[in-house]
């Protein structure tokens, strides 16, 4: 053959090679997004499509893999090295530098991306998959939380981010220690021009809490604005302070131990070694996430929105509205000094819709009561009234005339001495940290316990607090504190106290099982940790709680106890599934609630975030977020970022001296950066405030206007500035108010406002 025929053919032979690698990669889009997906299975392209030319989001230096996977014992990543894509099922094949072939499904919808794992082979080490990180160039506002790069921008205005499509996909990444991040602070500016980094500092660097790790008041630390507090794992950022984001999905049928602790850097919450309860069935196989981009205005209520409601996911409603509909924001009472003859009236005329009963103290997980908190017959009245105490259910009844719902504090999942799964006689379905064998029997009153294995038994309970009462195991029936166990062998627990908890001492047989308990903290909050099993009960005595009692407000303080078992926000989200589908099916619609946290787990059903309060949340005096302590500026920022209502925390009480003008710049702030906050209402002192009739109405008028969705968001940027001072009038209807700046207490610039289509 000529040879230079021969070249000729091979040269074209390597052009159509060429041509056909070179198509073999694939556009995917909404109405407002499109990603390019190259032919090893990265994203090397995300743009804005609704502005043209079209914004490129996608770093030319860092391509997103579409799905990585994670080798636990090898602590490794696998990345895809080829792709190939069936359009007409939509089909798209990874294939993973150690082999392994994953199929993933990709619709995409008018407004989202669905992608969907199908299949994985030469799994066997594989114990999570992860979708991303996807890297984008936006350095503004980073939802950690729920997995979103915000750039809000008049210029930008676009918004990229993931939303989870079921309960075992998970907002962070596959190294995320029991799935739930540290709680830290991490350097991040919002705004690099306005505020510029000091020279001692750079973008992803991370810093400690503040404190001693048990004042959590305490934690809050820094009022500088680059230093931003993380509340989840769902976004980073490089050291150009470029965001990305992640979600995974991990292989929960496997056992497998972690070494956890929430606040890592802090010696009172050094982690600890717990074997993670295998659960069947739980697996990555069906992960599905969202995939969006959009104009960050409108993200919230017509994208993410949209994904809610498509995949049917979560979507707890109030008077009709979507709880993160901003207009749907309303503060709640707060009960203080244990008499309520006027709270339900109080709150009436305020416009809220939920009383926290918070002078009642902690409500207790006891299934003993069946979920009677007064007894069987309502017999108790713990609600303090001038003409005659009342139960639970019978206030509830009289605050539901009004369409107000009544709550209380429960200490979540902890399991309290002298409840029903803790003790005399505790539960078999306790969470634990470590399980060993007793070496050698020992009687009822044998105070030396010879264990088979020392490994991690000197660790104090926990991870949080490290509270030494609560350091016990479980053998049988019975509970027994210990502290520390010997260095040499024959291997021995120290310091032993049979019968702890007022469980019965019992003679135990060489092998038993010996449980070193999951537990809780001290300060009121003792109490030990059920399994995830045991955790669902709980979950549905509290739906029953509601159901009984008239119940549908829960301030879920120790909410973070819900990491405890190693599941991390799985365990959150599962919890909180079971309490509202129990609740669904009992009739109660809608269970309020708040908590000690936020995380990827409860944000589909939790309704606001007070927690705390007073000067260190906002301070109406100074007009700052949080005059004592950064925690007012913290949880704006967080809250803010992932399209949660920030909280104020208990705050603002009404007393002899408090003035309309405090609350007119209260409403403001509320309303223009979208708070809530829970007003703390002592009868006493709200009648002994000679301005009360007209701070009522002040609030009652504010509430009126945001519930009609009447501020424009020009208006809220100008609402939330501390600096400036307002008065909002009611209009001549009940769709009109009329909003004035006040200038040396004069009413100036009236502005009509009107009520929004919708929102009757």
């Amino acid at each position: 053959m000529n040879r230079s025929y021969l070249m000729s053919l091979l040269l074209s032979g390597a052009l159509v090679l060429a041509t056909v690698q070179l198509r073999a990669q694939w556009d995917f889009k909404t109405d407002y997004f499109k990603i390019h997906v190259s032919n090893n299975g990265f994203i090397t392209s995300m743009k804005n499509i609704t502005v043209q030319p079209n914004r490129e989001f996608s770093p030319a230096d860092r391509p997103s893999p579409l799905m990585r996977l994670y080798d636990g014992a090898k602590q490794v990543y696998y990345e895809p090295v080829n792709a190939s894509y069936k359009a007409a099922e939509k089909l798209l094949t990874l294939t993973y530098s150690n082999g392994s072939v994953a199929r993933i499904l990709i619709a995409p919808k008018k407004k989202y991306l669905r992608l969907q794992l199908q299949s994985l082979t030469k799994r066997e080490t594989i114990e999570a998959i992860q979708w991303g990180s996807y890297h984008t160039n936006i350095t503004n506002l980073m939802g950690e939380i729920i997995g979103v790069a915000r750039d809000t921008s008049a210029r930008i205005n676009y918004a990229i981010g993931m939303l989870a499509l079921n309960d075992n996909t998970l907002g962070g990444q596959a190294t995320t220690v029991g799935d739930a991040a540290p709680f830290q602070y991490i350097i991040h500016t919002p705004d690099a021009r306005r505020f510029p980094l000091p020279d001692s500092l750079h973008e992803g660097q991370v810093f400690s809490l503040g404190g001693n790790g048990i004042s959590d008041v305490a934690f809050y630390a820094h009022k500088e604005p680059w230093y931003r507090i993380l509340y989840g794992d769902a976004a980073q950022v490089d050291k150009a302070g470029r965001i990305s984001i992640s979600y995974q999905s991990r292989d929960r049928s496997k056992r497998r131990e972690v070494f956890f602790s929430l606040i890592p850097h802090m010696a009172a919450n050094i982690p600890n070694h717990i074997d993670v309860q295998p659960l069947p069935g739980v697996d990555y196989i069906g992960s599905s996430v969202a995939l969006w981009g959009s104009p960050d205005s409108t993200a919230l209520m017509d994208v993410i929105r949209n994904i809610v409601l498509a995949e049917k996911l979560p979507y707890p409603t109030i008077n009709g509205k979507w709880i993160k509909d901003p207009a749907a924001f309303v503060p709640d009472a707060l009960t203080a000094g244990n008499l309520n003859d006027s709270i339900i009236a109080y709150t009436s005329r305020l416009g809220f819709k939920a009383i926290s009963l918070y002078d009642q103290g902690f409500l207790r997980a006891n299934r003993g009561n069946k979920g009677y908190i007064d007894g069987l017959n309502f017999e108790r009245t713990p609600i303090k009234m001038t003409a005659g105490n009342l139960s639970h259910k019978a206030f509830s009844a009289l605050a539901a005339k009004q369409g107000i719902l009544i709550g209380r504090t429960p200490i979540t999942n902890a399991l309290a001495p002298g409840t029903l799964d803790a003790s005399p006689v505790p539960s078999d379905s306790l969470c634990y940290q470590q399980k060993r064998l007793l070496a050698k029997s020992i009687s009822a009153t044998d105070t030396i316990i010879i264990v088979d294995d020392p490994r991690y038994l000197e660790e104090i309970a926990s991870w949080e607090g490290h509270c030494e009462n609560l350091n016990m195991i479980k053998i049988g029936k019975e509970l027994i504190h210990y502290m520390g166990v010997s260095d040499k062998p024959p291997y021995r627990l120290l310091h032993v106290k049979r019968g702890y908890w007022k469980t019965t001492p019992a003679a135990h047989p060489a092998g038993d099982t010996l449980y070193k308990l999951q537990v809780t903290v001290n300060y009121g909050y003792d109490g030990v940790i059920p399994n995830m099993e045991l955790q669902d009960e709980i979950a549905k005595h509290f739906a029953d709680v509601c159901n009984i009692n008239g119940i549908a407000y829960y301030d879920f303080d120790g909410q973070e106890f819900l990491f405890n078992t190693g599941h991390g926000y799985y365990g959150a989200k599962r919890f909180f599934r079971k309490m509202f589908e129990r609740a669904a099916a009992t009739g109660v619609p809608y269970i309020r609630f708040t908590g000690a946290t936020l995380s990827e787990g409860s944000w589909h059903y939790q309704s606001i975030w007070n927690v705390g309060g007073g000067k260190n949340l906002y301070d109406a005096e100074t007009r700052e977020w949080g005059s004592t302590t950064s925690q007012g500026k913290d949880l704006r920022d967080v809250t803010y970022s992932n399209f949660f209502p920030v909280g104020m925390g208990g705050n603002f009480p009404v007393k002899k001296n408090s003035t309309v003008e405090q609350y007119e710049h209260v409403q403001a702030i509320s309303v223009g950066v979208g708070t809530t906050y829970s007003l703390t209402l002592n009868q006493k002192d709200v009648e002994s405030c000679p301005q009360k009739e007209a701070i009522f109405s002040v609030i009652r008028t504010w509430e009126d206007a945001r519930a009609a969705n009447a501020f424009p968001r020009w208006l809220k940027a100008q609402l939330s500035d501390p600096a400036k001072s307002w008065r909002l009038e009611a209009g001549k209807d009940k769709n009109t108010w009329v909003l004035y700046q006040m200038i040396g207490g004069t009413k100036t610039q009236p502005i009509v406002l009107k009520r929004a289509k919708g929102y009757e």
